[in-house]
């Protein structure tokens, strides 16, 4: 507490202390300079970037306080990535629009395939209900008001609702899928946020291993001491010249992955993983496959 104080008062930190209807109950100095209208029980500005900030819970006597450090907002970046995401949202959106509209003129000329045309509007239906409920999810995680790191998990658990949830699709794509880990490790996230993650990574596996691939899911500690959530397959793989950007949101490495999926899964996994303190790569080649790490300190 006492070393708390200090860093509050004498630090160059933007910090504040919340308690447990995230009101303010104090902020650093650094803080209180750059927002000199700050005051006792009020919220925090919408210029603090909550999604990338590093939280710490703790006991003040009887009452619960969160301590949040946050980097500020540089409104002018952030407009112009407000911008880019709204456009890229738009493109992302006319594709399935654009091949909807040819189905629906489709049954008009061939009437005798009306039931296998109304299956593929079917889908592209579902890939624009998908991306709008990416969209707006990633949207409250930056926002702040999805909480991510407060709180833990035990992973295995998680993961095993996850691949019971997704083993008929995975039989439908030739995928097997397995589990692997100690039942009662727990990793740094809720279990809403959890299942999110190893939901995207596991269906990202499916969508793009192909058929007869394993996709085997594990929790463990690395050689480092880090906490690991690890989503590997044996599949068709990805070039190496890909994966620095295969985090990226709408990022596709190829046309066939142009009309499977929202394009922001991955980009939900990298988000939640580094609010929560932890970091995600990953690793992998045509033809072998592909592996997404999610570490955690300890």
């Amino acid at each position: 507490m006492e070393m708390a104080r200090a860093l509050l008062e004498h630090g160059e930190l933007v910090a504040f202390v919340l308690d447990e209807e995230k009101k303010l109950v104090e902020a650093s100095s650094r803080a209180r300079e750059l927002f000199p209208t700050l005051e006792p029980g009020s919220e925090l500005p919408e210029t603090v970037e909550l999604a990338n900030a590093r939280r710490a819970r703790y006991w003040q006597g009887e009452e619960r306080r969160t301590l949040i450090v946050a980097p500020l907002v540089d409104q002018e970046a952030y407009e112009e990535l407000r911008i880019g995401f709204t456009a890229a949202v738009s493109h992302e959106l006319r594709t399935p629009l654009a091949r909807l509209l040819m189905l629906l003129e489709k049954i008009e000329r061939k009437p005798g395939e009306v039931a296998e045309i109304s299956l593929q509007a079917q889908r592209e239906v579902e890939l624009m209900d998908e991306l709008l409920n990416d969209v707006l999810f990633l949207s409250e995680l930056e926002s702040g008001r999805e909480v991510v790191s407060f709180g833990g998990a035990a992973a295995v658990p998680v993961l095993e609702q996850v691949v019971s949830e997704l083993s008929e699709r995975a039989d439908l794509a030739g995928v097997s899928l397995g589990i692997e880990g100690d039942p009662e490790l727990e990793l740094p996230l809720r279990p809403r946020m959890l299942t999110v993650v190893t939901r995207n990574l596991v269906t990202n596996a499916i969508r793009y291993a192909g058929v007869g691939a394993n996709c085997k899911l594990s929790v463990g500690k690395s050689s480092a001491g880090e906490l690991e959530l690890i989503v590997s397959d044996n599949g068709a793989g990805i070039g190496v010249e890909h994966l620095p950007r295969l985090f990226e949101r709408f990022y596709r490495a190829d046309r066939a992955r142009a009309s499977k999926g929202s394009g922001l899964g991955l980009a939900i996994v990298k988000h939640i993983v580094i609010a929560a303190g932890g970091n995600v790569s990953a690793s992998g080649a045509p033809g072998k496959g592909l592996t997404v790490r999610c570490t955690f300190p300890e």
